[in-house]
């Protein structure tokens, strides 16, 4: 904040601007190097996509995934139809038709099942009865 330091601070010193005049900097660029397995930011190379196969219910899901990847309505596609129909949609046609790997497929119909929803008639409907029925009042 003093007078004598802002003074000292904007005066130009012909000394130094002569010698600054004669430097001169010359700068290069390194050579580039690429790191073995450095790539966890970026893809070494593009990834092949592939359409996906979802019907009806294209508007639901995503247009295009990676090969060796599904998406979670094909997912939910490829098990149900396993599910009702296992002699058809077997893991090999399965693995051949979404271009994934035979043991993942295995993986996924051992592990995942969907869920199924039963609906029973009206007419059919009964009160579950049980020994121990206490009446509210």
């Amino acid at each position: 904040d003093s007078p004598e330091i802002k003074e000292e601070v904007l005066r130009k010193d012909d000394r130094f601007l002569t010698l600054l005049k004669d430097v001169y900097v010359e700068s290069r660029d390194p050579p580039v190097r690429v790191k073995d397995g450095g790539g966890e930011h970026l893809p070494s190379k593009q990834e092949e996509k592939r359409l996906t196969k979802l019907g009806h219910l294209e508007g639901l899901d995503v247009k295009k995934v990676p090969k060796g990847k599904i998406s979670l309505v094909e997912a939910l596609t490829l098990l149900n139809n396993h599910k009702l129909q296992p002699q058809i949609w077997t893991a090999e046609k399965i693995a051949a038709e979404y271009s994934l790997e035979l043991k993942e497929v295995n993986s996924l119909l051992e592990f995942f099942i969907p869920f199924t929803v039963l609906e029973f008639p009206k007419e059919t409907k009964k009160a579950i009865t049980s020994n121990n029925q206490k009446k509210l009042t």
